[in-house]
């Protein structure tokens, strides 16, 4: 599919989304058409797969007679097959197009009520997979779409007919699962990458609340390129505090293949849509795992290291900091543990924790994790003396991501360093386009910080390599203006060029008040002076 073909896909669906927009919130309308395009999709695939096993019968799945006696012999086979392989299973009766043509009615101004048939088809999905090994995959991931809520529309009638316009405009959309591409994008990465697409512009429409579910596409692949740096194949790749699962799924955007996605989210919601967003980039239920809890307070992969660490945690969040924590293993070897008031750290100590000794890790953080003191000043020093784990400091523009104006950096750690005697510092803060009321990172401005990482070059006002001992004198703060010199320094000022020009501006306004009083004296009118 050409760039162009995309862009067509992705502006058919926002236009979609906009059927709802005058009914709700961006947070609320989101909910609903994402998970129209998913169960869309789960719809299609389902079609696909069930297509492929009748082909040596001549028959295609919506052709079955889900009544007959024969009709169900072929629908438990189909079933037992698609759960093992897609995790879920659809009946011909319960497929997006069959629903979409119901709410159709049979005409453009009447339209069959499909509500409670939806509702049902919905719930199915989830009920097909219980007892299954996808059953946690698929649990309550349509919980968010509540589809008798009066946001909808006042009466039962008005939501129906809503609703079935939204899936008739879907269902005219052919996603095209089945396409088959050589060396190209598949269709199902095209789709993806429209789904991403709709996110990000929700995103930028939920003003604060968009740093909870979604880090800005140019952020996420300069973390993906860094952790990836090396490596064209990855045992697993982790994210704390994964939002949609974006940036997980951006990192496997720059190797050939990873075996397993692993995340942990504290927002219900957002949960939901990270799992959907997983499944509808092909990646299969058994490689991913991602839980819903508290990431400090109750950790769900504990025992398990990971390849590749990514996060964009919530800056400077609020957490326990129960003494309990002194003697967890995460925390333990540091003697202290984060403010209560500032999390940063802590969420810095978790995901070393779970870092492989090959692996590298690049979280998003404030710059006040550069140098502020008290513990986390202390464990700063423990982490750069001690373990000598800082690889480098990345200074990004301000306002860059959505809801929050201040300046970011990316911390960059790794267990095993090649380059154990120095870090890495780089100033990107200057360097990126503003876009209306938002800064922007370019494709030119991501490819220099990557270039200078990975060649740790040393280049004037933008990046130097500080020495151990360095770091040590300046008592473990990382300022990154301490070390990267960006002062320009001001041209001179010709002092009698300045008085010559003053004197001329003197000389010109003077003619100028000759020739207006000269031309009021000829209106017969008062002068201004």
């Amino acid at each position: 599919m050409s760039e162009d073909q995309k862009k067509v896909l992705e502006q058919q669906l926002w236009n979609i989304a906009n059927e709802l927009r005058g009914k709700m919130n961006a947070d609320e309308f989101r909910d609903y058409i994402l998970g129209f395009i998913f169960y869309k999709y789960l719809a299609e695939k389902m079609e696909i797969h069930a297509n492929t096993i009748l082909k040596p019968d001549g028959i295609k799945y919506k052709e079955i007679k889900e009544n007959t006696e024969q009709g169900q012999v072929y629908i438990e086979a189909i079933k037992e097959d698609a759960l093992g392989k897609l995790g879920y299973f659809l009946k011909p009766s319960e497929l997006f197009s069959e629903v979409a043509k119901r709410g159709n009615g049979n005409n453009d101004t009447e339209s069959n009520f499909i509500l409670e048939d939806l509702q049902r088809i919905l719930n199915n999905i989830q009920l097909s997979t219980m007892g299954t090994e996808s059953e946690e995959d698929f649990d309550n991931l349509f919980e968010d779409m509540d589809l008798n809520s009066t946001k909808l529309g006042k009466t039962t009638d008005a939501r129906n007919k809503l609703i079935a316009k939204v899936l008739s405009h879907l269902d005219k959309i052919d996603f095209k699962l089945d396409v088959q591409t050589h060396g190209r994008a598949s269709q199902r990465d095209v789709l993806g990458d429209a789904y991403e697409y709709l996110i990000g512009q929700f995103a930028s429409g939920a003003g604060k609340k968009a740093g909870e579910f979604y880090t800005p596409q140019q952020v996420s692949m300069v973390l993906a390129k860094l952790v990836t740096t090396g490596k064209t194949k990855l045992k697993s790749v982790y994210d704390p505090t994964c939002g949609s699962g974006s940036l997980l799924l951006r990192v496997a955007k720059e190797v050939k293949k990873v075996n397993n996605f692993y995340g942990q989210e504290l927002n219900r919601t957002t949960y939901n849509l990270a799992r959907m967003n997983m499944i509808l980039h092909d990646v299969h239920y058994r490689k991913f795992d991602i839980k819903q809890e508290d990431t400090l307070e109750h950790p769900q992969h504990i025992e398990l290291q990971f390849e590749a660490i990514v996060a964009n945690p919530p800056f400077s969040a609020h957490w326990s900091a129960n003494p309990l924590f002194t003697s967890d293993d995460r925390f333990s070897q540091y003697g202290k543990l984060a403010p209560k008031t500032k999390a940063d750290y802590a969420f810095v100590q978790h995901m070393i924790y779970h870092l492989a000794e090959n692996g590298t890790m690049a979280i998003v953080l404030p710059h006040g994790v550069l140098f502020r003191g008290a513990a986390e000043g202390h464990i700063r020093k423990y982490l750069i003396e001690d373990r000598n784990y800082l690889d480098a400091v990345i200074g990004l523009p301000s306002n860059i991501f959505y809801g929050t104006s201040i300046p970011t950096c990316i911390l960059v750690f790794k267990k095993c360093r090649e380059n154990p005697d120095d870090i890495l510092f780089i100033d990107a803060s200057r360097h990126f386009e503003k876009v209306k009321t938002q800064n922007h990172l370019r494709t030119e401005d991501i490819n220099k910080i990557i270039d200078v990482y990975r060649n740790r070059t040393e280049e004037d006002k933008y990046s130097y390599l500080a020495k151990l001992n360095e770091i040590a004198e300046n008592d473990y703060n990382l300022n990154i203006p301490r070390y990267v010199d960006t002062f320009e320094e001001e041209k001179p000022i010709d002092i009698d060029a300045v008085a010559k020009e003053l004197k001329n501006i003197d000389k010109e306004m003077a003619e100028t008040d000759k020739a207006l009083i000269a031309l009021c004296k000829k209106l017969n009118i008062d002068t201004p002076f």
